[in-house]
């Protein structure tokens, strides 16, 4: 085997990196510690996947640096960009909750990297050792969702009432 077919070494992280990353928010020095030792990182390059929308994983990534695109298809095969991420966001998080098919395509937009938290990671490493860690990670990942369900909704708001202005028919007087 050449030693370009060798596997770089993964980055380390540490449980400062985690602390100031909100998913991890309110998790004690030992959580953050055994997080950092025991979860996988990855650097992506510039256009390379890391979900595609409709594949199946049970799998979250936290970005710790770098930057991705999120993409949906059009229904006529096209994408479209609907959100960016950098440091501190994460994202997949609804496959550690559900079974549901990838519902995006996330790709990186510059040399990014990242931690993979499982949904074994997060029963072995959380669930089986400190519920109290366990409840305060699944309480970030819901509020992130209710933040982003309100955003969702403020946008979907403007586009009826778009919508609806152009195409509605004047009022009589």
């Amino acid at each position: 085997m050449s030693s370009q077919e060798h596997e770089r070494p993964r980055p380390r992280i540490n449980a400062e990196i985690l602390r100031d990353i909100g998913l991890f928010g309110g998790l004690d020095d030992e959580s953050l510690t055994i997080l950092a030792r025991e979860l996988p990182t990855r650097i992506v390059e510039v256009g390379q996947t890391v979900v595609e929308e409709g594949d199946t994983s049970r799998e979250m990534f936290v970005v710790v640096g770098g930057e991705l695109e999120v993409v949906k298809r059009g229904p006529r095969g096209g994408e479209f960009r609907v959100a960016l991420f950098g440091p501190g966001d994460w994202f997949g998080e609804m496959s550690i909750l559900d079974v549901q098919p990838r519902s995006a395509t996330v790709r990186a937009v510059a040399p990014t990297m990242l931690v993979t938290l499982s949904s074994e990671h997060v029963e072995k490493l959380l669930y089986r050792r400190d519920l109290k860690a366990y409840a305060l990670l699944l309480m970030n990942i819901a509020r992130e969702l209710s933040r982003r369900l309100r955003v969702a909704d403020g946008i979907l708001g403007q586009f009826v009432t778009s919508v609806s202005d152009t195409y509605s028919p004047p009022k009589a007087k």
